[in-house]
């Protein structure tokens, strides 16, 4: 039995198929299995605000004073994040920042430093 892929809409992983469209029960989404497949393919590079390409291991520095939600703490410009790590979403760049601890950052308030 072939492994259909998840739902690119929520994440569902019990798609179906239907002729020549793969189907997500829990939020009605249909797609079509080209397309999944042309999704699967095409890998999102994320980049940095110079346009600089990002990857697992990088390390960064904060161009932005960058308020943290619920508290009164701001990480400072000039900040440097060591070992970054890429996942999806909007806040595309988990990190564990010195003194503040593990969080997210949008890639366009980091760029790359040269190692």
């Amino acid at each position: 039995m072939s492994e259909l892929p998840a739902c690119p809409q929520c994440g569902s992983t019990y798609t179906y198929e239907d002729g020549a469209l793969l189907i997500c029960p829990e939020c009605a989404h249909e797609w079509s299995a080209d397309q999944a497949d042309a999704e699967s393919d095409a890998e999102t590079i994320v980049r940095d605000a110079n346009g600089t390409p990002l990857a697992d291991g990088d390390t960064v520095t904060v161009i932005k004073d960058l308020k943290i939600k619920g508290t009164n703490d701001v990480v400072k410009v000039g900040t440097k994040v060591k070992n970054i790590r890429i996942v999806g979403g909007d806040h595309d760049i988990d990190c564990k920042i010195p003194g503040i601890g593990p969080m997210g950052l949008k890639s366009e308030f980091v760029k790359k430093v040269s190692d």
